[in-house]
C-alpha cells in the first residue's frame, strides 16, 4: 500500500502574493497553491502522474519531486506549499535524476495495452511543452509516455511486476491493470468526487492492485459506470471499450498487416473536438464530443458550472444511439390501407408500413392536410413539442401552433413531470423556476431530498449532495422507496405512499407549535400565514405518525433540524409532483421554506429537479397551453398584446388543452390532427391503451423524430429529424443556466435539423417567417442551392440531398434573438456572450446583464412583492388498493435508461447494462407469491397488464412494486392512472392499485 504524505502545515492557509524562487525564476503563488500548481500556471513543467486538478493531492507517485534549498529530502511538489523566499529547483541534477528513476520504474510496471504513444498526440490533460495548453490531437496517448518522452527516459532496466488479468466484464469500460501505476487517481475519483466507494487498493507488495468492491470483476461490482475513473486514469489502465478496441488492433501481432493499415491511419487522423452539453437529464453537464469521420468516438466531461468535469454513465457512454441502424434518414408516408397499431410494429422495418418520399412531397402532405383540418375550426389541431429539443425549437414550435393552428393547444412533457410544482410555485412565489442552484448544497447546513432518486435521475447533482454530506452537512431523505442517496442521510423517512401532505403538515405543525418560525420574515415577506397556522393545527406528529408510518419523535426532530439550521434547502422530484395532490405537496414544501425564512439566501430555497435536459427551457419558451413565453398567461390581455405586437398577429385568448385533455378531445372528435415533435405519447402518457386509441383515431398525425418510435406507429407522415449532437441551439438546465449546445456531426442521410423542419412546415401553413434561412425548398432547388441525387429513371420523384449545411447557423441565432425579445428573463443575454462563456444563469435582463443565481433576496415577483402561503388539505390518491388490487404501483426512471427509451435502448453500452424490463418487489412479497428473483410475474391494473422479470428490492415497503417505463415490451404506463391534479393537470403516475401474480 502507498503511504500517504503528511500534509504540509502551510497547505490550506491563505497566502496572498507569496513570492518564491523556482529554477531561478521569481514565482508568485496564489492563495492555497502548491509548488506544482504555481509552476504550471507560470509555464514551468514538472512531471506528475498521481496529481490531477480536482482531486485531493496524495503525492504517492513521487514523479514531481523537487529540491528545496536547506532541506535534506526531495519533496513532492503536488502537495507541498511554497513559503516566502523559498528556493526550489525542479531541474537540478538531483531532482531530474529522481524524476527519471521514478518514471523508469513506473514504465517498467506499465507494460500492457493501455494508452500507447503511437504518434497520435497528447491526451487532453497533458500540458504542451510550449504553452501548457491541451494540444489539438487527442485521446490516445498516455501521460506516463508523455513524461518519459519529455525527460528522455529510455527502455526500463527493471523487470515488470506481477501483471493482473485484463477485465472486460463491463460493457463500457476496459480494465487492463497491466498498465496501472497505482497512482490512485481512480480511487480518489470514485471515492471523493462521485462518492460511489467502489474502487480501492488491495493486497500487498508485488501483488498490490486496484480492486472493485471485494475484488469483483468490474461488470459484477456495484460500479455505476460513471467513468470518472476513466477520465482520471493517466495511463489507460481504465479505458472506454471503444478506445481499448482501437489500441488492441494497433498493438496486435497482425497490426502491420495490410487489412489493418487503413484503421491505424484512420486513428492517426485528426480528431474533432466539439464543446457542447449533455442531452439527458436536467443537470446540464458540459462536455466535449470527440468525433472522427462524422462519428462520435468518445465523450469527456468539461469544467462546466453544473458538473465541473463530472458525467454519469449516460452522459459518457450513451451516445452511439446517434449512429444506430434504425435512424430515420428519409421522409416516410403511410402506405394506403396499413392500419395504425402497435400490434406487430417493428421499428427496424419502416417500409412495412410506410413508403419513402421526397422532402417536398412529405412536407406538402404533412402541412397540407393540417391546413385542411384547420378549416373545420380553430380547435381542430394540437401540437406536442419536446423537452429534448432546443429553446429555439420550443419557441418556434409553440409560435407555429398559436399562429398557424389558431389556438393554444400546445404542450410537452412538463405536463407529465413538474406541472404541479410549476402551478404551486407560480401561485405562491410568482416564479416557476428554482430559487437556488444545486451547487448551493455547499452553502447549506441542512439538505432535504423528497420524492426524488437523484443518484438515478440526476446522478451528477447527487455527487454534489454526497460531497456536502462528507463536508458535514445534514442530509434528510423522504421517499416511500429507499434509494441509494438514503445511505448518506442522517434521517431517512420512508413514509407510506400517498401520505406526503400528512407528513409535511406535521412538520409545519411542529415548527409553528414550537416557535421555530421566522416571525420577521413572515411579517415582512409573506401573506396568509394565519390560514396555514389554522390548517395545520390538527396535524400533530403524534396523530399523523401511525398514518404516514414515521414516528412522532422523528417528525419533530426533522422539523427542528430544518427550521433551526442556518441555511436549509429543499430538492424534490416527480415523487412529489406526479399525484392528484402534487400541487398540494409542493404547497407544503413552499410553506416550509417561507415560515422559516429559508429562502432568498445562499444554501436555502426551493429546487424542483427538472427531469429532461430542456424541460425548464421549453417551459420558459412557452411550450405550455396556458402560458406565453416567460410564463405570461394567454388570458392576460397585456401579456398577449406584447407578444401580438412582436409577432404581428392576433392570439387566441383561451388557454389550450393539456396532454391528457388533448387525448380526450381526440376521442371526443374535437381534435382531428396533430403535429408531434420529439415526444412519444404512445409510451409516456398514462393509461396507454386510451392514449394509443386516441392517436389511432386522429385523421392526420405528423411525427418528427430521429427513430420510428411507438408514436410513429400511428403517424401518417414521419419527418426524419436531427439528434442532439447534430444541431446548434441553447438549452436551459434545472439551475436556470442557459447553455450552448454545438453541432458536432452531420445528420445521417436525408435527415434534417429540427428547426429547418419547423420552418418548412410553417411556410406551408402560411407563415411567411424570415429567420435568415433563405428561400423555400422549391426555390432552393430552382436556384441550384440544393443538389439533386439518387434520381430514379422510373419515377418522377427524386431525393433531395442538402448542401453541407441545410440550415445556416445564422438562422438559429435569429430565432434566439427574437426569443430574447419575447422573454425579458434572458433579454440581456446576447448570442455572442453565450458563445463565449457557454453557460449563463438567468434572469439576465436587458440593461442589467447580471446573473441572479439566488432569487427572491429582497422580494418575490408577485403583485404585492410578498409570497403567498397556501395551506393544503390531505386527500387520498384517486385509486386506492383493495382486496382485488392490493399493491401500490410506482413508476420511475433507472440510471441506464432515459424516459421512453428511444435513445438509450439504442445506445449499445447502456442497453447492455439493462437490456430487459424488470419489476422490483420486496423479497417477502415475492415469497408470498411463490416466486423468486428472476421469475416472470404479471402486474395488472384496471387498465392493463404487463409481464416481466422480478427483481428483489428491500428498499421497497411491503405492498409496493416499482417499474421503469422505458420498455415497450412491458410498458409501465399501460397500468398507470390518468386521473389528474386539478391545478397542474398532471396525471397520477406515482400511485395506482395493481395485483401481482407469478406467471
Amino acid at each position: 500500500m502507498h503511504k500517504q504524505p503528511t500534509p504540509d502545515p502551510l497547505l490550506g492557509k491563505r497566502m496572498t502574493n507569496l513570492v518564491f524562487q523556482l529554477n531561478g525564476q521569481t514565482i508568485t503563488a496564489q492563495d492555497n497553491e502548491t509548488i506544482l500548481q504555481a509552476a504550471k500556471r507560470q509555464g514551468v513543467q514538472i512531471p506528475h502522474l498521481c496529481y490531477k486538478d480536482g482531486l485531493a493531492a496524495e503525492g504517492n507517485c513521487r514523479a514531481c519531486v523537487v529540491e528545496i534549498d536547506g532541506e535534506r529530502a526531495l519533496q513532492p511538489s503536488c502537495c507541498r506549499a511554497p513559503k516566502p523566499n523559498m528556493v526550489v529547483k525542479s531541474d537540478s541534477p538531483r531532482a531530474l535524476h529522481s524524476q527519471k528513476m521514478v518514471l523508469e520504474m513506473l514504465k517498467a510496471d506499465a507494460a500492457g495495452i493501455g494508452i500507447k504513444n503511437q504518434g497520435l498526440g497528447a491526451q487532453s490533460s497533458i500540458p504542451n511543452p510550449q504553452s501548457l495548453t491541451p494540444p489539438q490531437s487527442s485521446i490516445f496517448t498516455s501521460e506516463l509516455d508523455y513524461w518519459t518522452d519529455h525527460l528522455g527516459v529510455g527502455k526500463p532496466r527493471f523487470a515488470p511486476r506481477h501483471q493482473p488479468n485484463i477485465d472486460l466484464s463491463h460493457p463500457a469500460i476496459a480494465v487492463n491493470l497491466d498498465t496501472c501505476i497505482q497512482c490512485t487517481r481512480c480511487v480518489r475519483a470514485c471515492r471523493d468526487v462521485q462518492v460511489n466507494d467502489v474502487i480501492g487498493m488491495a493486497f500487498r507488495g508485488d501483488h498490490a492492485k486496484i480492486v472493485f468492491d471485494l475484488d469483483d470483476p468490474m461488470g459484477d461490482s456495484s460500479c455505476v459506470g460513471c467513468g470518472e475513473c476513466v477520465q482520471a486514469c493517466p495511463t489507460g489502465a481504465l479505458l472506454p471499450k471503444t478506445i481499448y478496441d482501437f489500441q488492441l488492433a494497433i498493438n496486435s501481432p497482425i497490426a502491420q498487416a495490410e487489412a489493418n493499415q487503413s484503421k491505424i491511419q484512420n486513428l492517426k487522423s485528426k480528431i474533432t473536438k466539439t464543446d457542447s452539453v449533455c442531452p439527458y437529464c436536467g443537470v446540464g453537464c458540459l462536455l466535449t464530443f470527440h468525433s472522427q469521420d462524422n462519428h462520435i468516438i468518445k465523450v469527456e466531461g468539461r469544467d462546466g458550472p453544473s458538473n465541473h468535469g463530472r458525467l454519469c454513465v449516460k452522459g459518457r457512454f450513451g451516445f452511439d444511439y446517434v449512429h444506430h441502424k434504425e435512424r430515420l434518414t428519409q421522409p416516410l408516408i403511410r402506405k394506403t390501407g396499413v392500419p395504425k397499431t402497435l400490434d406487430g410494429f417493428d421499428p427496424a422495418n419502416p417500409l412495412a408500413y410506410f413508403r419513402e418520399a421526397t422532402w417536398e412531397e412529405a412536407l406538402d402532405l404533412a402541412a397540407g392536410k393540417l391546413a385542411e383540418l384547420r378549416k373545420t375550426g380553430n380547435t381542430a389541431l394540437a401540437g406536442f413539442g419536446s423537452a429534448k429539443g432546443s429553446n429555439e425549437e420550443a419557441y418556434l414550435f409553440q409560435k407555429l401552433v398559436r399562429l398557424a393552428f389558431g389556438n393554444n393547444n400546445v404542450d410537452h412533457c412538463t405536463r407529465l413531470c413538474h406541472a404541479s410544482s410549476v402551478s404551486a410555485l407560480l401561485e405562491g412565489i410568482g416564479s416557476a423556476a428554482v430559487s437556488n442552484q444545486v451547487s448551493d448544497v455547499a452553502d447549506a447546513d441542512c439538505v432535504i431530498v423528497i420524492g426524488s432518486n437523484p443518484t438515478v435521475n440526476h446522478p451528477v447533482a447527487a455527487t454534489f449532495m454526497k460531497n456536502a454530506v462528507k463536508a458535514g452537512k445534514t442530509l434528510i431523505v423522504m421517499d416511500p422507496r429507499r434509494n441509494e442517496i438514503a445511505r448518506h442521510a442522517k434521517h431517512y423517512l420512508q413514509f407510506k405512499p400517498d401520505t406526503d401532505v400528512l407528513m409535511l403538515n406535521s412538520l409545519l405543525h411542529t415548527i409553528i407549535a414550537e416557535g421555530l418560525v421566522d416571525e420577521n420574515f413572515i411579517g415582512e415577506r409573506t401573506e396568509d400565514y394565519v390560514k396555514l397556522m389554522n390548517k395545520v393545527a390538527d396535524y400533530a406528529p403524534e396523530k399523523v405518525a401511525p398514518l404516514c408510518g414515521i414516528s412522532a419523535e422523528t417528525l419533530r426532530e426533522v422539523a427542528r433540524t430544518y427550521a433551526t439550521a442556518k441555511a436549509s434547502i429543499i430538492f424534490w422530484g416527480m415523487g412529489v409532483s406526479q399525484h392528484i395532490h402534487g400541487t398540494d405537496n409542493a404547497r407544503c414544501l413552499i410553506a416550509l421554506s417561507l415560515i422559516t425564512g429559508q429562502i432568498g439566501r445562499p444554501g436555502t430555497g426551493l429546487h424542483p429537479l427538472r427531469g429532461q435536459n430542456n424541460v425548464q427551457g421549453a417551459s420558459d419558451a412557452g411550450l405550455i397551453p396556458m402560458m406565453l413565453p416567460d410564463y405570461r398567461r394567454v388570458a392576460n390581455p397585456d401579456a398577449r398584446r406584447q407578444i401580438e405586437e412582436l409577432w404581428g398577429a392576433t392570439l387566441d385568448p383561451k388557454p389550450g388543452l393539456t396532454v391528457v385533455e388533448i387525448m380526450h378531445a381526440v376521442l371526443d372528435g374535437q381534435i382531428k390532427g396533430m403535429y408531434i415533435m420529439g415526444e412519444n405519447p404512445a409510451m409516456s402518457d398514462p393509461d396507454l391503451n386510451h392514449s394509443r386509441a386516441a392517436l389511432a383515431a386522429l385523421e392526420h398525425l405528423v411525427v418528427q423524430d430521429i427513430f420510428l418510435t411507438e408514436t410513429c406507429a400511428f403517424a401518417d407522415v414521419v419527418l426524419p429529424a436531427s439528434a442532439f449532437p447534430e444541431k446548434d441551439g441553447t438549452f436551459t438546465n434545472t439551475d436556470r443556466r442557459v447553455q450552448l449546445g454545438r453541432k458536432a456531426i452531420q445528420p445521417p442521410g436525408n435527415a434534417r435539423e429540427d428547426l429547418w423542419i419547423i420552418l418548412q412546415m410553417a411556410q406551408r401553413l402560411g407563415m411567411n417567417w424570415d429567420y435568415g434561412q433563405g428561400a423555400g425548398i422549391k426555390e432552393q432547388v430552382a436556384s441550384g442551392k440544393w443538389q439533386v441525387a439518387n434520381r430514379e429513371e422510373s419515377s418522377a420523384t427524386c431525393n433531395l440531398q442538402p448542401a453541407p449545411s441545410s440550415l445556416p447557423p445564422a438562422t438559429v441565432q435569429a430565432v434566439y434573438d427574437e426569443m430574447r425579445q419575447a422573454m425579458p428573463s434572458i433579454g440581456g443575454l446576447s448570442w455572442a456572450h453565450l458563445a463565449e462563456v457557454s453557460s449563463v444563469t438567468y434572469p439576465y435582463r436587458q440593461g442589467e446583464e447580471v446573473s441572479e443565481p439566488i432569487l427572491f433576496q429582497q422580494k418575490f415577483p408577485t403583485a404585492s412583492g410578498k409570497a403567498r402561503i397556501v395551506p393544503a388539505d390531505f386527500i387520498h390518491a384517486n385509486e386506492l388498493p383493495d382486496t382485488e388490487y392490493p399493491f401500490v404501483f410506482l413508476t420511475g426512471r433507472q440510471l441506464e435508461h432515459w424516459h421512453t427509451g428511444a435513445m438509450t435502448r439504442r445506445a449499445s453500452k447502456l442497453d447492455a447494462l439493462e437490456p430487459a424490463p424488470t419489476v422490483s418487489i420486496h423479497p417477502d412479497d415475492l415469497a408470498e407469491l411463490g416466486a423468486v428473483a428472476g421469475d416472470m410475474i404479471e402486474i395488472a391494473s384496471r387498465r392493463g397488464q404487463v409481464q416481466c422479470v422480478a427483481r428483489a428490492d428491500r428498499g421497497l415497503q411491503h405492498g409496493e412494486v416499482f417499474m421503469p417505463f422505458a420498455y415497450v415490451e412491458a410498458a409501465a404506463n399501460l397500468l398507470t392512472n390518468e386521473a389528474i391534479d386539478p391545478f397542474g393537470k398532471i396525471p397520477e403516475f406515482k400511485f395506482c392499485a395493481v395485483k401481482v401474480r407469478r406467471c
